[in-house]
C-alpha cells in the first residue's frame, strides 16, 4: 500500500508538472499571436496606442489559459507519460504488480481538480477581465459605444407586467436605444401588454423612454386599448426589474460571466425574452470542464504508455494528439449546433466530453487487458 502511495505521489507530481508547464507554453504562445494580431488591429487607430495593446492582451490571458487548458492536460500528461514509459519506471511497476488503473487515479484526480479549479475559482478572474478587455476593445479597436450599438442599436425583450392582475406580460421595442453615462434612452417605443394566456390587453405608444432604478419612463406615451380610442400623449410608467447594466449585459459576450453568475442571468435573460442559449451552453461547457480534463488525462495515457519495445511510439502519440484535436473538432461542432437550438445546451457541451471519456476508458481496457 504505501508502495503503491508513493507511486501515485510520484507520477502525480511529474504529470502536474508537465501539465503547468505545457499550460505556461501554450498560454504565451497563444497570447502572443494575440498580442500581435491586436497590434496589426491597432494600426489604423491612433488613439490604441501600445499600452493600450498591452492592457488588452492580459485582459485576455485569463480567458485564454482556460480555452487551451484541456490540450494543455492531453500534451503534458503525452509527454509525462512518455518520460516515464521511456524511462521503464511505468514497465517496473505494472511488473511489481500495479495496475494502470492504480497509477493513473493520482493523474486523473489532479486533471479533474485543474478543471475544477479553473471552473469555481478561475472562471470569475477570467470573466471580470475578459469584459474589461471587451470594454477597451469596443472602445480603441472597434469605435463603438457598447453592445447595444453591435446589436444595429434596436432593442426587443419581454418582461413580467406586474401592474396586470393576475399577472401579465410586456413586450417592449425601440427603434432607436443608446447608452451613455449610466442611461438608457429610447426612442419610437412600443409596448404591448399582455395577459397570462396570451390575450392583447393594451398596446402603449411613446415618442421617448428611459429606463431608470424600478421601471420605465414614458414620454409623449398614448395608450391604446381594443374598442377604445385612443389616450391623449402623457407620460406613463412601467415597471420593471431591469437596469441598465443587465441590460447592456444581455449582449455581452457570455464568458464575461462566471459560472456563479451564469444561472441568475440566464432565468432573467428568460423572463425579459432575451435567449439565453449562448449563456446556457457556457454554463454547461464550464460544468463539464473537469469531466473533460480528465478525459484529455486518460486519452494521453492510453496513447503513450505502449511500451518502446514494441515500437510505433511516435504513432503512437501522433494518434493521441490528433484524437484530442478529433475531440475538440467534436466538441466545436456540438457547440455549434447548440447554439443554433438544434442540441440543447447540456447535451451540446456533456456529450463530447462524455464520448471522450468513454473512448479513453476503452483504449486503457484494451492497453490494459487486451
Amino acid at each position: 500500500m504505501t508502495f503503491a502511495t508513493t507511486l501515485s505521489v510520484y507520477i502525480a507530481r511529474v504529470f502536474l508538472s508537465a501539465v503547468l508547464g505545457m499550460l505556461g507554453a501554450l498560454a504565451g504562445l497563444v497570447a502572443l499571436f494575440d498580442f500581435i494580431e491586436l497590434l496589426r488591429r491597432a494600426t489604423t487607430r491612433p488613439e490604441a496606442t501600445f499600452g493600450i495593446v498591452v492592457q488588452i492582451a492580459a485582459f485576455r490571458l485569463p480567458w485564454v489559459a482556460m480555452q487551451i487548458l484541456p490540450f494543455a492536460v492531453l500534451l503534458g500528461g503525452i509527454l509525462a507519460f512518455w518520460r516515464l514509459t521511456r524511462s521503464s519506471e511505468l514497465v517496473v511497476a505494472r511488473a511489481a504488480g500495479v495496475s494502470a488503473w492504480q497509477f493513473l487515479a493520482a493523474p486523473a484526480f489532479c486533471a479533474v481538480a485543474l478543471g475544477s479549479i479553473a471552473t469555481g475559482a478561475i472562471s470569475p478572474v477570467s470573466a471580470v477581465m475578459r469584459a474589461r478587455a471587451v470594454v477597451l476593445e469596443d472602445h480603441y479597436l472597434r469605435g463603438a459605444a457598447g453592445a447595444l450599438t453591435l446589436n444595429g442599436g434596436q432593442l426587443w425583450l419581454r418582461q413580467s407586467d406586474r401592474q396586470l392582475d393576475p399577472q401579465g406580460v410586456a413586450i417592449l421595442h425601440a427603434g432607436t436605444v443608446t447608452a451613455k453615462s449610466g442611461a438608457l434612452e429610447a426612442q419610437n417605443v412600443s409596448i404591448f401588454r399582455l395577459d397570462n394566456n396570451d390575450r392583447l390587453l393594451q398596446r402603449i405608444e411613446a415618442v421617448q423612454a428611459s429606463l431608470q432604478d424600478g421601471g420605465w419612463n414614458l414620454n409623449s406615451a398614448r395608450t391604446i386599448a381594443p374598442g377604445q380610442l385612443p389616450s391623449a400623449p402623457g407620460s406613463l410608467m412601467l415597471p420593471t426589474d431591469l437596469t441598465v447594466a443587465r441590460v447592456q449585459e444581455s449582449f455581452a459576450p457570455p464568458d464575461t460571466f462566471s459560472v456563479w453568475a451564469l444561472p441568475g442571468f440566464i432565468a432573467l435573460l428568460n423572463r425579459s425574452g432575451f435567449s439565453s442559449i449562448r449563456h446556457q451552453l457556457q454554463f454547461q461547457s464550464l460544468l463539464a470542464l473537469p469531466l473533460l480534463s480528465g478525459t484529455m488525462c486518460l486519452l494521453a495515457a492510453g496513447f503513450s504508455m505502449r511500451p518502446q519495445r514494441r515500437g510505433g511510439v511516435a504513432q503512437m502519440i501522433g494518434g493521441g494528439v490528433a484524437a484530442g484535436f478529433a475531440l475538440f473538432m467534436i466538441s466545436k461542432l456540438a457547440e455549434e449546433f447548440g447554439q443554433s437550438g438544434a442540441l440543447p445546451p447540456v447535451l451540446a457541451a456533456w456529450v463530447p466530453a462524455a464520448s471522450g471519456f468513454m473512448l479513453a476508458v476503452a483504449l486503457l481496457l484494451h492497453l490494459e487487458d487486451g
